[in-house]
């Protein structure tokens, strides 16, 4: 039996370890051919025999990419703060109030997530010209803020977790749904709050297909936009300077990322611990 098990053991290792490589060489690929020479990008050599920083001189000096990051910061902490505040308040009010129509709103917000989000392209569209809110940031940010379907779902089955002992002790005590909200619910589901905020920023600051359909003026791209326009050519796409913006466009995400999970682990083991 141990012989078997350690068998499965060095199976599982290795799966791991290809599903590591898998994941790592992609990116190992992007960096290397940031830092090429645009002649050295099409060699046979895996690794550039030169080094260089042009690349990333040219897209920060020759390009509107420091436009094109501020859009996307503006669009995605906006979104983000919007859809977690909304999702908040949504999934209390499903969770734990009853009222008309509560079984078909969950319904339809769980047939919702049964269609892609570029069936709606044309009919969002078709909405902001008349409203004349084309080519408006600010447009694209109520757009997406209303698209929170499944962090709803998401974060009501937090809520639906959490004792209901808890809103009763609170009713003795004279509090009302909004105090037992904001005293109870809001700081036992900060936890979920932090990867519902996660999932938004992520989301909409690298979203392509909204934000090329509603953004045309060079001063309101989004990086997502910005970037295509290196390898919009065929005869003339920049591979090297493609690189080196994508891997400068993936900063904002890893710093977000990696302070948002340091605070999730922190409050999930709070969380126990006070359980």
């Amino acid at each position: 039996m141990k012989g078997y098990d350690a068998f499965n053991l060095w199976i599982s290792r290795i799966i791991i370890w290809i599903a590591v490589l898998a994941s790592i060489l992609p990116l190992f690929f992007v960096l290397t051919a940031s830092f090429s020479s645009g002649e050295a990008f099409f060699s046979e050599n895996l690794i550039p025999k030169s080094f260089t920083i042009e690349n990333y001189s040219h897209v920060l000096t020759s390009t509107n990419f420091p436009t094109w990051m501020k859009n996307s910061l503006i669009l995605g902490f906006s979104v983000a703060v919007l859809q977690t505040i909304l999702t908040a308040l949504s999934s209390y009010a499903f969770s734990r109030l009853r009222f008309f129509g509560r079984k078909y709103g969950l319904m339809a917000l769980l047939i919702l997530q049964m269609f892609p989000n570029f069936m709606a392209v044309s009919a969002i569209f078709g909405i902001l010209v008349k409203l004349d809110l084309m080519d408006h940031l600010a447009a694209l940010i109520l757009v997406f803020a209303g698209g929170n379907a499944f962090n709803i779902w998401l974060m009501k089955g937090y809520i639906d977790s959490l004792p209901r002992e808890l809103d009763e002790a609170a009713t003795v005590d004279g509090a009302n749904s909004w105090q037992i909200f904001w005293r109870v619910i809001l700081p036992l589901s900060l936890p979920m709050l932090a990867v519902v905020f996660l999932f938004s920023f992520i989301g909409v600051f690298s979203e392509y297909v909204l934000s090329s359909a509603l953004l045309k003026s060079p001063e309101n791209l989004t990086l997502a936009v910005g970037l295509q326009q290196f390898i919009k050519n065929e005869f003339a796409a920049n591979w090297t300077q493609f690189a080196a913006a994508a891997v400068m466009a993936s900063v904002p995400v890893v710093i977000v990322f990696s302070l948002m999970q340091r605070w999730i682990a922190g409050g999930l083991m709070a969380g126990s611990v006070k359980g």
